[in-house]
């Protein structure tokens, strides 16, 4: 909602939570958001949060009794469990990988807990599988051993511990390899996961410790995106809401990832490039404290134009109005940094030490863009500052993006799809070998 007047206080409680061993009663995911929190610090929020589960989950697995004896099957038999199955964020990045799965190799099974909204994007993810089964109905425990029923090789959770997720299926192990992958920018805590898909620029393999998975790398960025989604023909600034001349700032991020020191810094950009404004994504709750900190900070309120959630084809036709995309930190821009990569527009991030702050540093290396990763707030201030008074500047960067649109791994699902189905061979030769979960892919 971005009302900051007790974030000090609100962090330092944060904190205490965490020393004392209360964080059972605080999600991880709120911490991915949180400035000064450490990987190892959402490690063990992790593992506490889930400690009485794990505790229940190892009793019902007894139940269970789940054996994986070795399969004769030539192919493997992959399992996506997820809640977006749907018109969402997590469906339009992975749906051209599900479609360019060998499926000479490997079986494609969905299954989803999410509800069936009927929009296209339902229909397309269906046909992408070889089996698509709604568990929505079905407790854990019911959806686990259907899944074991399946004989499902490697069970791939696209939800962690973001909203609507159902941990407790992956704590029933009903695979004999589980993966955490895509939906959750961190790890899941000990016991829950045996790999999770990243790069070496997003968890160097120093910060190994703050992860309870294994990594399993992806050579340039964990982040899929395809190029079969039409850019469209943008709207005239006036049909978008943005006045008729001006640089535009934009950040399309939830509310809940900006950080008021990079608010901060927003509105110095603001001051120092006359006539720009900043555009943001509109929230009932955080767009008029958003406006009344710009007037604190010594802005006009009207310098901040806010716009609605849209469907995907017309946020990549408005997307190409802006100029540059301000990066949010310590919890970047995942699918609104590739959105906008794709749309034609450049990007300025700072990374952190957490899997969600180096993000957008991992795809703007895989598309030929490392300069525009900085190395302090004040060097990311002073880029963007830069690029928004070096016009030339600018549009050589955008050149540059353009070019490298068609021919740079980000945007090559062909090629992720390859090296993402190394992985998974290389899980399950792991597993076949009896050998446990260990760090392979490239390390960089």
């Amino acid at each position: 909602m971005c009302e900051w007047s007790d974030l000090a206080a609100d962090d330092i409680d944060l904190a205490a939570i965490l020393a004392g061993g209360q964080g059972h009663q605080l999600s991880p995911f709120h911490l991915l958001s949180v400035p000064g929190i450490s990987a190892r610090d959402q490690r063990a929020c992790s593992e506490l949060w889930t400690r009485e589960r794990r505790a229940a989950a190892l009793v019902e697995r007894g139940t269970l009794a789940f054996t994986f004896p070795p399969s004769e099957r030539r192919k493997i038999r992959l399992g996506y469990l997820s809640n977006d199955f749907q018109e969402h964020a997590t469906a339009h990045l992975l749906i051209e990988v599900l479609e360019a799965h060998d499926r000479g190799a490997f079986e494609v099974h969905a299954y989803s807990f999410g509800a069936d909204d009927g929009l296209p994007m339902r229909r397309r993810l269906m046909a992408a599988c070889d089996r698509f089964v709604d568990i929505t109905e079905m407790a854990d425990g019911a959806a686990a051993q259907l899944i074991f029923d399946d004989e499902v090789d490697i069970l791939i959770d696209l939800k962690g511990f973001t909203a609507r997720a159902r941990t407790g299926i992956a704590l029933l192990r009903p695979a004999p390899v589980v993966v955490n992958y895509l939906g959750y920018p961190g790890t899941m805590g000990a016991g829950v996961c045996d790999y999770v898909i990243t790069d070496p620029f997003l968890t160097p393999p120093a910060s190994a410790e703050s992860y309870a998975e294994s990594f399993a790398y992806m050579p340039h960025t964990y982040h899929p995106h395809g190029r079969g989604t039409p850019v469209g023909v943008p709207p005239s600034r006036a049909e978008a809401g943005l006045p008729e001349a001006g640089f535009v700032f934009c950040c399309f991020n939830q509310p809940y990832k900006i950080a008021p020191e990079m608010f901060d810094i927003w509105c110095r950009l603001l001051s120092a490039v006359p006539d720009s404004v900043l555009w943001l994504l509109d929230d009932a709750y955080a767009a008029g404290n958003l406006r009344s900190e710009a007037i604190r900070r010594g802005i006009d309120a009207r310098r901040l134009v806010f716009s609605p959630n849209v469907s995907q084809a017309e946020h990549l036709r408005r997307l190409q109005l802006a100029d540059l995309v301000l990066d949010t930190s310590p919890f970047n821009a995942h699918t609104t940094a590739s959105d906008a990569l794709w749309a034609g527009v450049p990007l300025v991030t700072c990374p952190g030490d957490t899997f969600p702050s180096r993000v957008a540093g991992s795809i703007l290396r895989a598309i030929g863009l490392a300069d525009l990763v900085t190395e302090s707030p004040e060097a990311y201030m002073e880029l963007a500052r830069a690029l928004a008074c070096d016009e030339p500047r600018l549009a050589a960067i955008r050149m540059r993006l353009a070019r490298n649109r068609m021919t740079a791994p980000l945007f090559d699902v062909a090629a992720y799809t390859a090296d993402l189905e190394g992985l998974y061979s290389a899980m399950s030769a792991r597993h076949r070998a009896r050998l446990p979960p260990a760090a392979i892919g490239a390390r960089g």
